[in-house]
């Protein structure tokens, strides 16, 4: 029975589910490398490692996610690569009040699929054109192509979210709207294939996270609304 309950824990780190956005993109790849392989059998290997990344790119695993009420946490997966105190973008409709704006970037092997940092109401989105700058430089939350959120918790606090795309990254997927509820640690959003999530706190509220740490969407906490204190309860979503 151990034997068989190891076997089912390695099937579940190595099969995991793929969001349904990279199913044409691992077929395109697919077809891809079969063609090359009709044309020289050693092209159709690499087309195949291609393929396999591409699967691996748009996986969508399980998280924990934390239950306890107040609590911020990561949207996307990857390393903080910054947190300072800046004026939130207007599109945020945050105020011009510096707010704690803790970045998370993302390379092209870590999980790309968003989670929302809090429970709430979506209030606010705007899409903007721009450059497709390296997400991990500071002036990339200003010029890069992006997509602003905000959204609203039932106690009345503001996080603003910002999906940035990077210099491999050509396309912000989102997945709700304004006026949608959404549920901590739920999906809303995809990034192909290389960016940063940018996470506004409300004042006063201290991040919990440092420089150089690897986060984990809808797992890692990055704050806490109600004050520091540690999360007991997750729920798998």
């Amino acid at each position: 029975m151990d034997r068989k309950n190891r076997l089912m824990n390695m099937l579940k780190i190595v099969a995991v589910p793929m969001h349904r956005e990279g199913r044409k993109f691992v077929a395109i790849f697919a077809a891809v490398s079969v063609v090359l392989g009709l044309v020289w059998e050693p092209l159709f290997w690499l087309g195949l490692g291609a393929t396999v990344w591409c699967y691996y790119f748009f996986r969508d695993p399980v998280r924990v996610i934390p239950q306890q009420e107040g609590l911020v946490l990561s949207p996307a997966d990857g390393v903080v690569s910054l947190i300072e105190d800046v004026i939130p973008h207007a599109d945020l409709a945050l105020g011009d009040a510096p707010l704690t704006r803790v970045s998370i970037f993302m390379n092209v092997f870590n999980c790309h699929v968003n989670r929302a940092p809090v429970a709430g109401e979506v209030t606010n989105i705007v899409y903007r054109h721009g450059k497709f700058l390296n997400a991990s430089l500071d002036k990339a939350s200003e010029d890069n192509e992006r997509n602003s959120l905000t959204i609203q918790t039932p106690e009345g606090a503001r996080i603003g979210v910002v999906q940035i795309a990077g210099l491999v990254a050509r396309r912000i997927v989102c997945f709700v709207k304004e006026g949608d509820p959404i549920a901590v640690g739920h999906r809303f959003g995809l990034i192909r294939f290389g960016s940063r999530l940018d996470v506004y706190l409300p004042q006063g509220v201290a991040p919990q996270v440092a420089v150089g740490q690897t986060a984990v969407a809808g797992e890692t906490i990055l704050a806490d609304l109600r004050g520091d204190r540690p999360a007991r309860v997750g729920l798998a979503e």
